[in-house]
């Protein structure tokens, strides 16, 4: 017969069980879902166990959920898309990681979201701030409208990702965890080059220095533990400290911040005049418009920015340089 286990010494406890957020952290993990969901789902199930006193969701149900999602504090001021985040994170805890399904009462719905006209820039836009930002920032945002790249897109990118011959680079696991391809302007070529060099000789630092140099993707640093180190997994656009390791705890090289971009792109459409409001995603909507403008056949369009449905794609049309839906106004030919 089997010997039963050993029995525990005198005053030994076992393994603490894990927190309610950290086995929600593991849940989404093993999902693959991406870090921002992670961080917003988190956020929201912290929000909604505040929300009702610290009880533990196992204590609630459906009429709690509705509470919380319809009080003044979260539902009002706040957009559809900021609502129907709440929503999935609240329904993800509870049918994933709790096992309940919620049977959400009538008053309770998702906001649907109303579809809002991009705010594009002009050419001679585009060139105006573009040549009010230095240095990496410059960078970085003239690659986000030469390639039609979200702004994580293009801070994640790793030189093995840039192909300078073909002028092309490789968006690895975008949006919805779909790989493309999409132009990289060959203009760029010499700057991007230099820049390359300047954060090879940092990284040869880093290896001296012992720096683990970079996070890997998924399991990929237990099963090829020298890539780390290796120039190709290098970022592009690297951040200047080090950081911990979210997982371990260990000094890494993470990529920029999205925040110093964003900032830097900010102040210098206000120091051009513009009156649009401008942010990183602007170069985005740029770029598609101004392929559509030159003739490139909308289907392109749509495979180069990543879009799951045509009709995504199809709001551009409404704001080409002809007017909405390239209609002249009759006023013009007075």
């Amino acid at each position: 017969m089997p010997q039963p286990p050993p029995a525990a010494p005198p005053g030994h406890q076992g393994p603490r069980p894990r927190r309610l957020l950290d086995q929600l952290r593991h849940a989404i993990r093993s999902r693959h879902l991406s870090l921002r969901t992670e961080t917003a789902y988190v956020a929201w199930a912290r929000r909604f166990i505040l929300f009702h006193d610290k009880r533990h969701p196992r204590e609630l149900g459906a009429a709690e959920v509705a509470a919380f999602l319809s009080h003044p504090a979260t539902a009002q001021g706040v957009s559809a898309a900021t609502q129907n985040q709440a929503t999935s994170a609240l329904l993800f805890l509870y049918r994933e990681l709790l096992g309940r399904d919620l049977d959400m009462p009538h008053g309770v719905a998702r906001p649907k979201r109303k579809p809002v006209l991009p705010v594009v820039l002009s050419r001679d836009e585009v060139r105006a701030v573009l040549g009010a930002l230095e240095g990496t920032q410059r960078l970085v945002a003239t690659v986000l409208y030469g390639g039609g790249l979200r702004l994580m897109e293009a801070l994640r990118l790793r030189v093995k990702d840039l192909d300078f011959d073909r002028g092309q680079l490789l968006v690895r696991r975008g949006k919805g965890g779909r790989d493309r391809r999409a132009p990289l302007a060959r203009s760029l070529a010499p700057d991007l080059r230099a820049h390359l060099e300047t954060v090879r000789m940092r990284h040869q630092r880093d290896l001296a220095e012992g720096v683990r140099a970079v996070r890997l993707p998924g399991a990929l640093g237990r099963k090829l533990p020298g890539a780390a180190t290796e120039w190709g997994w290098h970022w592009v656009f690297p951040a200047s400290r080090l950081t911990p390791d979210t997982g371990t705890g260990e000094l890494l090289r993470h990529h920029l911040h999205q925040t110093s971009v964003q900032r830097a792109v900010r102040d210098a459409a206000r120091r051009t005049g513009l009156a649009k409001r401008v942010t990183c995603h602007t170069f985005r909507h740029s770029f598609a418009t101004h392929l559509l403008e030159s003739g490139t056949d909308i289907r392109t369009v749509q495979e180069l920015l990543g879009h799951r449905e045509l009709k995504t794609t199809m709001i551009y049309t409404h704001v080409l340089d002809q007017g909405p839906l390239g209609v002249r106004s009759p006023a013009d030919h007075l």
